[in-house]
């Protein structure tokens, strides 16, 4: 298969309506051909395209910065000579100074498929600018390595943030292409907009599922190592509002969670009594880590690792924001007043729960926090979302 950038390299007439055009191009590490070739290097070599700038959404063009709300700054890429302008910086939509280095961008950045995976808020803050300023983007389509599945509850209106761009739910199953067209449509953009697609992409062919089998992976971010991660992450994620662990600081994060105060066999345990029809498609296994950096570091913390590979992982079955939610709703049951929930400034919002913020509403806390709730309490409020939203996705699937 072809992902959209290999298709840009090897058809020059995609490449035609770029003659004369300045180009810049949204890129992180991840952005390589299919030979491992960086994006930029790439389209560096082909005599018909003019470089003139380059961007890097959060944790930079390089993936160098590790965490959330560590800033990137520009510089000057010191092969090309070019601007690389920071969207995650001093600003985090682009300014006019950035928008007169182009006249069209290129986006190729590989996303984890999940509401709250910044790269898309910042696809959606360039499509606004450019509507604005009668810029033209293309997204050089990849493939969404969690695959068409949906889950989680769709944001709510007053919980827009840089985790949150819009209404969709935590799993939406499209692809960064896909998305564009959906924000276009949803914010009525009008802006001159290309989806460079990809050849022979199958989201739901095993053992992928989403993520081509001959394809090597290369980190989007520093803390995303593998697809498993990406499968797990609509769940995982939500760690980060947390006081637990989420394996920040291990060689798996975002796979597993756990804490030096916790029993991780009684919490599996509870998981199982309470609602054993969430816990289908994957094997959660105990396991002990001890964070080097982040939370917990260097304490010995009883975790849970969710194995969303192998023999035991079913693609449809495998319901990731559920599952954590669970561990969630067990550390509750078995563990009166436990400080749960992490309360600091989450991707720059003020005022609100970290949990929250993540969720886009209150929902998950809600049902979490009360005594009473069960799964199909959560189960009542949610499946009606991931209906509408599977309806509403529909007219614009590219694949």
């Amino acid at each position: 298969m072809k992902f959209g950038i290999d298709r840009l390299l090897t058809e020059p007439e995609l490449r035609a309506p770029l003659q004369g055009k300045r180009v810049a191009l949204l890129a992180h590490p991840a952005s390589v051909t299919e030979n491992l070739t960086h994006s930029l290097d790439a389209l560096a070599q082909c005599d018909d395209v003019n470089l003139t700038a380059a961007f890097g959404p959060q944790h930079g063009l390089r993936g160098d910065k590790q965490d959330n709300m560590i800033e990137t700054a520009d510089y000057n890429d010191p092969v090309l000579g070019i601007p690389v302008f920071s969207l995650y910086g001093e600003v985090r939509k682009p300014t006019p100074a950035m928008l007169d280095s182009f006249d069209v961008i290129l986006i190729d950045l590989q996303d984890l498929g999940c509401r709250i995976y910044t790269f898309i808020t910042t696809l959606l803050y360039i499509l606004e600018a450019a509507a604005a300023n009668g810029k033209t983007v293309w997204v050089l389509d990849r493939p969404n390595p969690a695959g068409r599945p949906i889950e989680g509850s769709i944001l709510e209106p007053g919980w827009e943030s840089f985790v949150g761009a819009g209404p969709l739910p935590m799993r939406h199953g499209l692809t960064l292409g896909e998305l564009g067209n959906w924000f276009i449509a949803q914010g009525n953009l009008n802006l001159d907009y290309q989806v460079i697609g990809m050849q022979g992409w199958n989201p739901g062919q095993g053992p992928g599922f989403g993520w081509p089998a001959d394809r090597i992976w290369v980190n989007p971010s520093p803390n995303a190592p593998n697809v498993a991660m990406a499968r797990a992450y609509a769940g995982t994620v939500m760690l980060e509002g947390t006081t637990l662990s989420e394996g920040r600081g291990t060689t798996r994060p975002l796979e597993l969670f756990g804490a030096p105060d916790i029993d991780a066999r009684a919490i599996i345990t509870e998981m199982h009594k309470r609602a054993p029809q969430w816990l289908q498609g994957c094997v959660l296994r105990e396991c002990w880590f001890e964070p080097t950096f982040h939370k917990h570091a260097g304490l010995l913390c009883h975790g849970v690792q969710i194995h969303a590979e192998g023999p035991g992982y079913d693609h449809v079955a495998f319901r990731p924001w559920r599952i954590q939610a669970l561990a969630f709703k067990a550390i509750r049951k078995l563990y009166f007043g436990y400080e749960l929930w992490r309360d600091f400034a989450y991707e720059y919002e003020e005022g609100k729960l970290a949990i929250d913020v993540i969720n886009g509403g209150t929902i998950l806390k809600d049902w979490v926090d009360s005594p009473s709730t069960i799964a199909n309490d959560l189960d009542g409020i949610v499946a009606p979302d991931e209906r509408s939203w599977a309806q509403e996705r529909e007219e614009f699937l590219l694949y």
